[in-house]
């Protein structure tokens, strides 16, 4: 399930609105626990890494 279905228990009003703090805490959980490791790199970092990979399995496939 994802965050923007949930609904507060404080305020009754859907998490991803943020408006009272209870949300506003839970809805900052939520994000910082969605993030792993590829959250953190930019799109042009993804494109490069997919490129290297791409790269490297041809590398072994000629090799073999």
């Amino acid at each position: 399930m994802t965050y923007d279905r949930l609904v507060c228990a404080n305020c009754a009003a859907p998490v991803t609105e943020g408006r009272c703090p209870v949300c506003r805490a839970s809805r900052e959980r939520l994000q910082q626990q969605a993030g792993g490791i590829f959250a953190q790199l930019s799109p042009a970092m993804l494109v490069a890494l997919m490129i290297v990979l791409i790269a490297v399995g041809l590398l072994l496939h000629q090799a073999s």
